[in-house]
């Protein structure tokens, strides 16, 4: 079985066209304005009219407000809300049950103990995002971070997460490897396939998809 994948961050056609091409599982929209990847809701809804059925999106934000997730909901349709800010499990479970759209938490990693706090969410979310911590963007640094802290690494680790997405410095050159050593079910990118902060491109997008869709899961590190 291939792992899935996700294009993050998207805020232009073509940019589109080229995780469609390249059969991408998910494409992120971000509203956060801090963000060199922000899109006003109203363009991230007219790109999403242009995605086939099969294609999932995700309405991704930092500590939003309720008011702006039921814009969220009503304009863009999404299929997750992405919450990459300090949301407490709390706050998942009331944004899952409330709104009624599963939910992805993004956890940042820089120690096993982020991983092991982590196990807070297991029941109020859906799936969980590991990235790189960053003392810059809450995502999209183009950072990795130790992969043997994750649990499907760890021997250690004492009970699973739900569905998760491996995040953080992934690139076309390092997804296949990423995903034979982490056993990730899911990759997601944002940075790793821009040519400057916020610019995608095409062909690395395609690049990305071709190398982590090679990948047969199970297979054992080189």
């Amino acid at each position: 079985m291939t792992p899935k994948v996700k294009i993050c961050g998207i805020t232009d056609a073509a940019a589109l066209q080229a995780a469609v091409r390249g059969a991408a599982d998910m494409v992120g929209f971000l509203h956060y304005p801090a963000s060199p990847r922000h899109i006003e809701i109203q363009d991230a809804a007219r790109l999403r009219a242009l995605l086939p059925e099969e294609t999932q999106v995700a309405a991704v934000g930092v500590d939003m407000p309720d008011d702006l997730l039921q814009q969220l909901r009503e304009h863009l349709r999404p299929h997750f809300f992405q919450l990459h800010g300090d949301e407490s499990p709390q706050r998942a479970a009331h944004i899952r049950q409330r709104f009624g759209i599963p939910v992805i938490k993004a956890v940042r990693v820089r120690t096993s103990e982020n991983i092991a706090l982590a196990e807070a969410y297991h029941a109020a979310v859906d799936m969980l995002l590991f990235d790189a911590h960053s003392d810059n963007l809450p995502g999209g640094n183009g950072i990795a971070f130790n992969w043997s802290l994750l649990p499907s690494s760890c021997p250690a680790a004492k009970n699973p997460p739900p569905v998760w997405i491996l995040s953080g410095g992934l690139t076309p050159e390092n997804v296949a490897d990423a995903i034979k050593q982490t056993g990730a079910p899911i990759v997601d990118v944002s940075s790793g396939v821009e040519t400057a902060p916020g610019r995608k491109d095409p062909q690395r997008i395609e690049a990305f998809l071709r190398a982590a869709k090679a990948v047969t899961q199970g297979e054992s590190p080189p």
